[in-house]
Order: C-alpha cells, then structure tokens, then sequence
C-alpha cells in the first residue's frame, strides 16, 4: 500500500458510523500514557522489565510491563465505551476485543520497541489508531506517543499531523541523508546496506518502527524501511501521522482498502520525504530476504 504525499488515504466514512470527534480520545490516550509512565517508573531497571507472562494474541511472549501499559488503556477504552462510544479494539496482547457494535476499530500497540524499553533504551513508544472500517483506509486518528524524548505525534485525517501541538510538514526534494531501519537481526541489516550502498549517506537504527515513521513526519529522517514485516497494530497510527505530514507510505503493493486491520496481517513497511525517494528504499527492501 503507497499513500502519496500530501493525502492520507482516507476513505468516506462508513454508512452507519457515527460522527468522529477526536478530542475525547486523545484526551483518553493522554490519561493512558500518563499511566504507563507511571509503570515504567516502578519498573526502574533491565531486570524488573525482564519479567514475562504467557503469550500474547500476537503470538509473542508478554512482558508483565507490555501487559500492564496495555491495561493501562483498556481502562480509559472502558471509560470510553461507559461513555456511549462502541467499537471493537484489536491489540497485540489481548487480541480482539469487543465495546459494542458497530464498524469502528481502535487498533493499540501498547509498546512499540519492547527490547528498548526491557533494557531502559529510551526508544520506545505507545501506538494507537482509530478507523471508522477494518482497513487501513478507514483510519481516522493516529496516535503516538514517544517516551524517551517526551514527545507527542498525532495525526487526524483532513486535518494534518502535530508533533506536541505544532503542524508537521515534510520538506520537499529528494535526497536520502539519513534513512532508518527497523527489525534489524545482522544478516538483515547486512542485506539491507549492501542493497543501499551509494543511495544513502547514514544510517540510523531507532528499534521502534513508530518512532522512525514519525520521525520521518518530523523531518529527522528522510526515509526508513523495515527489514521485516509487521502487524498492522504497529503500522496503523503511524501511517496517519506520516501521510499527513506529506510524506509516501508504502505496505508492500496492497492498497489501502485491501490491507486490513488485524492481528494477522503482515507488512514490509516504507516511508520518505518524496514518493520518488519511497521508489529508492522499497527497491533496496525488496532485495532484503
């Protein structure tokens, strides 16, 4: 899926789908960050965020602190649903979960760059997003929250992408100074340069794909690529953010309406500045293996 700049991929809202006010739910997602960094505070050190429970509904094993960020906003989508709001919530930990009927999605990564924040590298992040449909077209909100630099990135459909209150726009012109990758074992990472050698000058390696993508929103970055797939949990929010700041997003060659909002699905995910740097970096990641 290629979302050009400038545009979000946004579909017309679903028949039947109330209309989307944003403010209840970021106000929602702030309480829940709020929360969460409260969990790492009594979570100090590597070996008190190197406690495990069973597996998650993504197949990974979960982290005691994975699980309680993630109760940490099931409590205010509790809130939200006493509220009159009905939607079902898809999550890495929990799975499916169901608030009432109707077509809305609220899709959550609790912590994106889990490793970073078990061995306290300040990298990692909370993702949600919130779509009026099942695909990645339907989203209407992204939210990401990135807590080593203290840093808020939302992103509203039509209405453009903030980084703490401040509009986001990407600068024009290719150019590829500094690229990300993501999901970086050796032999990836091997392939990976091999692949970009003479098309990029640096290259950084965040460990938190929402992170990178909203970086390149902000301009830090002028690409990044993953090295990997990756569940839609992850690729949702960040999508809105970067393609509301005018940067290309690509998930592999699915459109949007054709890439849904699961635990299942898979993506190798892409971002630049221009559409014409996004052709650079998903030829190098397609030669990644």
């Amino acid at each position: 899926m290629t979302t050009e700049p400038g545009t979000s991929g946004g579909a017309a809202a679903t028949p039947g789908t109330s209309s989307f006010s944003s403010d209840a739910w970021i106000e929602a997602f702030r309480r829940a960050v709020a929360a969460q960094k409260d969990v790492f505070e009594r979570h100090a050190g590597i070996e008190a965020r190197s406690e495990y429970e069973g597996i998650g509904e993504g197949g990974d094993r979960t982290l005691v602190i994975d699980r309680l960020c993630e109760d940490a906003i099931f409590a205010e989508l509790e809130r939200l649903h006493e509220g009159g709001q009905e939607f079902t919530a898809i999550s890495e930990e929990r799975g499916t979960v169901v608030f009432g009927d109707g077509p809305r999605r609220v899709v959550i990564d609790p912590i994106d760059g889990s490793l970073n924040a078990r061995r306290t590298i300040p990298w990692h992040s909370f993702s949600v997003a919130v779509a009026d449909g099942d695909s990645m077209a339907d989203v209407q909100l992204g939210y990401v929250y990135d807590f080593g630099a203290d840093e808020e990135f939302i992103g509203i459909r039509g209405e453009g992408a903030t980084l703490d209150g401040r509009s986001l726009a990407v600068a024009p012109g290719d150019g590829l100074e500094v690229l990300a990758l993501e999901a970086t074992k050796p032999e990836r990472l091997l392939a990976a340069a091999e692949a970009l050698r003479g098309r990029v000058y640096r290259i950084r390696t965040p460990g938190s794909i929402a992170i990178s993508l909203c970086y390149v929103a902000a301009g830090r970055f002028d690409a990044m690529m993953s090295t990997r797939s990756s569940r839609s949990v992850v690729a949702a929010a960040v999508k809105q953010i970067a393609s509301e700041a005018g940067a290309s997003v690509a998930f592999e060659e699915l459109g949007p309406a054709a890439a849904p909002l699961d635990l299942e699905s898979r993506y190798d995910v892409a971002a630049a500045r221009t559409s014409g740097d996004l052709e650079t970096v998903r030829a190098a990641q397609r030669q990644v293996p």
